[in-house]
């Protein structure tokens, strides 16, 4: 008989231990006996009782793999590796999104990750030395050198370099790896020379050159945007992406300081500068094509008619940050000097490293908050959210300069690093919006060397004005109403500084090179190295 796999299959016969015996003279039948052609299946036993035991999954193609003997220890490090393996796959997905793998965004990311990775471990190796010793307010010759190591970096900057990328034909590659390089050679010398007047020099030499690959990065930053987002966008990437390699790195580069003392801090920088120096050759060959590109110019008639003049709207975005930045270098340098003035007579300085990494901490995560939120929103009106965002900081340094103390410091840090992130942002927009393909980088180059300056008055107030909250605040104040003022009359076409300039339209005309051809992203540029 045929059966079927939905049939149940007959259960084998049971038999008692004692067999009934039959007679002979009994016949002897069996009901319902089987065919012929079929055999009785074998008596099975039964299987024996299973222990509980842990059967391992099977083995991942790729990641950790499960250990096969199980202890708190070993699962332990298993789950860690597992966990890492899945954050270093979220990064990479980042990394390369929207197609900034293809563009050639992700080498630039590394690239500017490593530059804000070796300003975090500068920071920390230099901390106990120019930082605190110079920051006493008793004598006057540390304050002027300290003035000379922190803010003169940024005025020898921005006159060369702006105009020198305008210039710049092929090798912009090449003069971000320099600057990286430079940076690693005075590390060495720093390490080397850490006890003796050659270190400040050398801090000197690295702000510069710091500064410098900022500089360039924002004139590189337009030919390696990827079709599917916008530079605001990439801009707020890149900040977000430098910020956590700063932390990252700045807490190794805390704990070479702990067991090296400063110097292999410094020996840990230098590592990093020439790793970034190898990054930087490795961006793709077509940042250094510049055909058809035409330099901007601040002037509203330039007097070379191959400039391309800015526009109105631009000029109030640079107006509006470049005010908001004397606030952030006002308070980076202020807050160290008032914080060490009221803790002199206590000798803690335990304490002030504390206060100083909370306001640290405020600016850093009101910056990180900044990009974040810009990142994923449009404006609609970038002049008007640059000036929100000025009158906000005006507000709380008001605040700051009638409630002196710590805590509104803290605020003030978080809220101007908030606003100056997205009044970055708004401007990054403007520039994309209002000026043609051709004179973005060098608008960006130009923009970043405006904004640098604002940064490098407001750091030389914080260092010559009283240690005093009110006084410091009161004076910053003023200034930021001041610039309010300006932004909102160069917006309605007037200005309180007629000298600086004519009327200007809201957007100018685009100013064009007979040969403006440039190749898309992924061609390699004619006649330079891959």
């Amino acid at each position: 008989m045929q059966r079927y796999p939905w049939q149940q299959e007959e259960e084998p016969p049971t038999y008692r231990e004692n067999p009934p015996t039959y007679r002979e003279d009994a016949p002897t039948r069996r009901e319902n006996p089987p065919p012929r052609y079929r055999e009785d299946p074998p008596h099975r036993e039964s299987p024996p009782a299973q222990e509980h035991r842990f059967v391992p999954p099977e083995q991942p193609t790729s990641g950790p793999r499960t250990p096969q003997k199980l202890t708190v220890t070993r699962v332990a490090m298993y789950r860690s590796r597992q966990l890492g393996q899945r954050g270093v796959d979220a990064f990479k997905r980042a990394l390369h999104a929207d197609g900034a793998d293809q563009s050639g965004l992700a080498s630039l990311t590394w690239a500017v990750m490593l530059n804000y990775a070796t300003d975090a471990t500068l920071a920390v190796a230099l901390a106990n030395t120019l930082f605190f010793s110079a920051a006493t307010g008793e004598s006057q010759g540390k304050v002027a050198l300290y003035l000379l190591i922190t803010v003169a970096p940024f005025a020898v900057i921005a006159p060369v370099i702006g105009p020198a990328l305008d210039k710049i034909q092929h090798g912009r590659r090449l003069a971000l790896a320099v600057s990286c390089f430079g940076q690693a050679l005075l590390a060495v010398v720093m390490a080397m020379h850490f006890d003796d007047w050659g270190l400040y020099p050398a801090a000197l030499g690295t702000m510069v050159l710091s500064k410098s690959f900022n500089v360039l990065k924002a004139a590189v930053t337009p030919r390696v945007l990827p079709p599917d987002i916008t530079l605001v966008k990439t801009n707020a990437r890149l900040t977000v992406f430098g910020l956590a390699a700063a932390g990252v790195f700045g807490a190794i580069a805390a704990g070479f300081a702990n067991l090296f003392n400063s110097p292999g801090a410094l020996w840990f920088t230098g590592i990093l500068c020439v790793a970034n120096a190898v990054l930087c050759l490795r961006i793709p060959a077509w940042v250094e094509v510049t055909e058809g590109e035409v330099p901007t110019s601040l002037r509203a008639e330039p007097r070379q008619k191959t400039r391309q003049p800015l526009g109105r709207q631009v000029v109030v975005a640079l107006w509006g940050n470049g005010t908001i930045r004397v606030l952030t270098g006002f308070l980076t340098l202020f807050a160290a000097f008032a914080i060490k003035a009221q803790t002199e007579h206590d000798h803690a300085p335990v304490e002030q490293l504390v206060l100083l990494g909370v306001i640290g901490a405020a600016a850093g995560l009101g910056n990180f908050l900044g990009n974040g939120i810009g990142a994923r929103l449009q404006f609609g009106r970038p002049d008007q959210v640059i000036i929100s965002c000025l009158s906000a900081i005006l507000g709380m340094t008001v605040i700051a300069a009638l409630i002196p103390g710590i805590p509104t410091v803290v605020a003030l840090a978080l809220v101007g690093s908030v606003g100056s992130a997205l009044a970055k942002i708004s401007l990054d927009a403007t520039i994309q919006d209002d000026l043609p393909e051709q004179s973005r980088a060098s608008a960006f180059g130009r923009s970043e060397t405006i904004l640098q300056f604002g940064w490098v008055f407001g750091g030389a107030l914080g260092v010559l004005l009283p240690a005093q909250y009110w006084i410091g605040f009161a004076v910053v104040g003023l200034l930021l109403a001041a610039g309010l003022a300006q932004t909102v009359m160069v917006s309605r076409d007037s200005t309180l500084l007629p000298w600086l300039g004519r009327r200007r339209p809201l957007k100018s005309d685009p100013v064009t090179r007979p040969n403006h051809h440039r190749p898309a992203p992924g061609a390699a540029a004619p006649g330079s190295p891959p």
